[in-house]
């Protein structure tokens, strides 16, 4: 996912709100405090009190403030959130008391992947040593700065690190110590495990992958008592800050039926196709399979050939049309585009015998065919996105070695096909995790459930998508944040078990795709054989289609005319860049040399969104301009206004 957007306030009235209160150290954090005698003092700047506190009288002007909080109403609700925790946990453990345990108490295998680490450092005791000489040494360093801060020297900033960007982390010096103490035991250990040699490069990378998870866990900053910023919430709230985290506590493990399912957004603001997915448009075609969704015209005129969209089937083809703003299928349409987008069907227990031989026939063939007979046009423009944009790969494959010659270009946005540099993904796909997926898959009836793939992609950025979210939900105690993109990417879908196991395997495993070793519609796929133009856009921050992959991937396609564009940011925000956002740069270089690095040497870098690069190259294969298509006046019948039924289905 991209990074962490920024938090919206939510409608819903928060518990225990108070009036807004000036900004204060933990130390000197302010609370509702009984009246105390005080020496006169000049009239001091008007503070509403907070609703329901005792007024506090001011100390001499020359004294510190010294308040403290309600201590009565501190230790209530001390007690009030100890209890719902506990409520919680109880309700939890007894939900799951009837449920199988699981059969593989390591599925990640991440046990023998730190063993064969461990014995390549006991292999070599000099660079223990050396590695232990190294943690003495900053330790060293660390109590020699601190004392000179006694002494009034400014401690050095550190490496940034949002997790402790509050001034309280650096100004207190309890705190300041603590968090440059987990910094560099942190760092140390993370290098310690990068520095292992002859270990398999997959079990190290397995090895590094999640002792970056264990020390991220273990930030001081995951914990009331050791992060300054809760602590100055609790005191300032009387402990009613605490009580509306357990409660967010409580909700979440209530709605994860007994499993903490963190909200990551207020999912009450949002309704598809009331203030999300609402381009105008209108569903032409519908099968157990996907809805066909053409959308309105724009424009009094638009490009003869339509462009077809296929989006990942792991998630909801709405991230293209979240608002109006960033919408980019109405932007598409502003530009004299004829759009259609497959929405795929949120599978369930039927569709578990569905494979990749279906998706080509019943989808891609299926879409393709339809919106050719509702546009009466020979061939259409596609554009695969993510997975999507594997399954178009392929079929573009088996198009070529059986001739058809219905697709006259396509477009991939963060799409791969080879998998060689797949990132950490590949860490997920071990024959022991794959074992367990498939266990998870069979308990719920052949499909893999939504929030399995939700949870693995947190993993992947976990203090962005797990631990930010912890911290303000529970310990800070404030709503998740009103905000369409994390909505979204909490509206995860099922996924057909043969499917995604042929993928996992055949991709991930094998990397058969580029290896002229996978078969789909009967034919062994030959990337090379593809003879259309092909647009890449890869995002140079994407943690789930790396740049170096997608690079790959685009070389693979060595028989066909391919454009590359890289765009800035991640997985999401690289791709959804409106133009109006002015945010962001892209590269382009028009050759495709050998590797990344040298395209990327010889790449010109343009300020703003990348879209207005691919308009230019898409109109050019878009045919010419013929009168604007109504999806209500064309031989499909419409059905219903988009966005359709299948993506409100919630799994």
């Amino acid at each position: 996912m991209a990074k962490r957007p920024t938090e919206s306030d939510s409608p819903r009235p928060k518990a225990g709100a108070r009036a807004p209160r000036k900004a204060g150290r933990p130390t000197s954090a302010k609370g509702s405090a009984r009246p105390r005698k005080s020496a006169p003092r000049p009239e001091p700047e008007a503070e509403q009190p907070a609703p329901g506190a005792q007024a506090r009288q001011e100390a001499a002007p020359d004294a510190p403030e010294t308040a403290l909080p309600d201590l009565e109403a501190l230790s209530m609700n001390l007690a009030r959130a100890a209890m719902m925790a506990q409520a919680a946990m109880a309700e939890s453990a007894m939900s799951q008391a009837g449920r199988p345990a699981a059969l593989n108490p390591d599925p990640f295998n991440v046990g023998p992947a730190l063993t064969s680490v461990m014995t390549g450092l006991a292999a070599r005791p000099d660079k223990l040593f050396q590695a232990q000489a190294d943690l003495f040494t900053r330790y060293m360093d660390l109590w020699s700065s601190t004392a000179s801060q006694t002494q009034g020297v400014p401690a050095s900033a550190g490496r940034p690190d949002k997790r402790f960007k509050d001034p309280a982390w650096s100004e207190n010096p309890t705190f300041d110590i603590m968090r440059r103490s987990y910094q560099l035991s942190a760092d140390w250990m993370n290098e310690l495990v990068s520095s292992v040699e002859d270990v398999d490069p997959r079990t190290k990378r397995r090895a590094e992958f999640f002792t970056r998870l264990l020390t991220d866990a273990f930030s001081p900053s995951n914990f009331l008592a050791s992060n300054p910023v809760a602590l100055k919430a609790l005191a300032e709230s009387n402990g009613e800050s605490l009580v509306k985290g357990m409660q967010n506590f409580a909700a979440d493990m209530e709605r994860g039926g007994g499993k903490l399912k963190i909200s990551q957004a207020d999912y009450d603001r949002f309704r598809v196709g009331e203030n999300v997915a609402t381009a105008p448009g209108q569903v032409v075609w519908r099968d157990d399979l996907f809805e066909l969704i053409q959308y309105a015209p724009a424009t009094e005129q638009q490009h003869e050939i339509p462009l077809l969209i296929f989006p990942p089937w792991i998630n909801k083809f709405y991230i293209l049309d979240l608002q109006p703003a960033n919408s980019m299928i109405r932007w598409l349409s502003e530009q004299g585009f004829s759009v259609f987008v497959c929405s795929w069907v949120n599978p369930d227990a039927d569709k578990a015998g569905y494979g990749f031989d279906d998706y080509l026939e019943k989808g891609i063939y299926r879409a393709i065919d339809k919106v050719r007979e509702q546009c009466g046009t020979g061939t259409v423009n596609t554009v695969g996105y993510c997975i999507g944009g594997t399954l178009m790969g392929a079929a573009l494959g088996h198009m070529a070695a059986t001739g058809r010659k219905d697709v006259g270009a396509t477009t991939f946005f963060a799409a791969q096909h080879d998998f060689a540099e797949a990132g950490d993904l590949l860490l997920f796909t071990d024959e022991h995790w794959l074992d367990e997926i498939e266990r998870q898959m069979d308990e719920a009836g052949g499909v893999l459930p939504g929030s399995a793939m939700a949870d693995t992609f947190n993993a992947l950025r976990a203090n962005d998508l797990i631990w930010s979210f912890f911290v303000s939900n529970y310990l800070m105690g404030k709503d998740p944040p009103a905000f369409d993109l994390l909505f979204w990417n909490a509206d995860q879908t099922r996924m057909p078990k043969r499917l995604h196991m042929d993928y996992l395997r055949s991709m991930y495993g094998r990397n058969a795709l580029t290896q002229g070793q996978f078969e789909l519609g009967g034919v062994n796929i030959d990337l090379s054989k593809v003879a259309i133009p092909l647009y890449f856009q890869a995002s140079r921050e994407d943690h789930i289609a790396p740049t170096r992959s997608v690079y790959r991937s685009a070389r693979a396609f060595s028989g066909a005319d391919v454009t590359l564009t890289l765009a800035g940011s991640g997985h999401i925000a690289g791709v959804i860049n409106p133009p109006s956002a002015r945010k962001y740069a892209h590269w382009t270089n028009d050759a495709l040399p050998e590797t990344f690095d040298a395209w990327l040497e010889g790449a010109e870098e343009h300020p703003g969104s990348w879209w207005p690069h691919w308009a230019a190259w898409l109109s050019k294969r878009s045919g010419p301009k013929v009168k604007a298509r109504d999806p209500a006046a064309g031989p499909l019948p419409p059905i219903e206004p988009a966005p359709g039924s299948y993506v409100k289905v919630r799994s």
